[in-house]
């Protein structure tokens, strides 16, 4: 998570506190705990861990979906394909509604998911920008 963190630091405006590490990421332990709404995952390639998702099903009145809340490939491991296939078994192992989203700031990451998406779904999604965030929404 610290990896992660640091990559994202410029696009989030965080620095490393007291003791030179960056702050706990909020409620991860959640992601162990609550087991039919967050789903972490570790990504491994020749038994080295190289990155990890956190998937979470969001319920509301309106609608339920799947959304990104994390995704992270260490850099010597990205431009291999990795991250578009883990993107691809994230997405078929929960099918429905899904909603990723990306910073506006981080455009590595807008480009990286408008391209997988487009992929994964054949051109079938919708993109808007809203609160600061690009969001491709779709159903799988």
């Amino acid at each position: 998570m610290q990896f992660y963190i640091y990559d994202f630091s410029e696009f989030i405006k965080c620095d490393v506190e007291e003791d030179g590490l960056f702050a706990a990421y909020p409620n991860l332990e959640n992601y162990w705990e609550e087991k039919n709404h967050r789903f972490p995952y570790i990504i491994k390639k020749d038994e080295k861990y190289i990155g990890f998702v956190l998937v979470r099903l969001i319920e509301t009145k309106e609608r339920n979906y799947f959304s990104i809340a994390e995704f992270f490939v260490m850099r010597k491991y990205r431009r291999e394909g990795t991250g578009k296939e883990i993107a691809q078994v994230i997405f078929n192992l929960h099918k429905g509604q899904w909603e990723v989203y990306q910073k506006e700031s981080n455009e590595p990451a807008q480009i990286f998911w408008n391209k997988v998406i487009n992929e994964y779904t054949n051109g079938n999604f919708v993109q808007h920008l809203e609160n600061g965030k690009l969001i491709q929404n779709f159903e799988n």
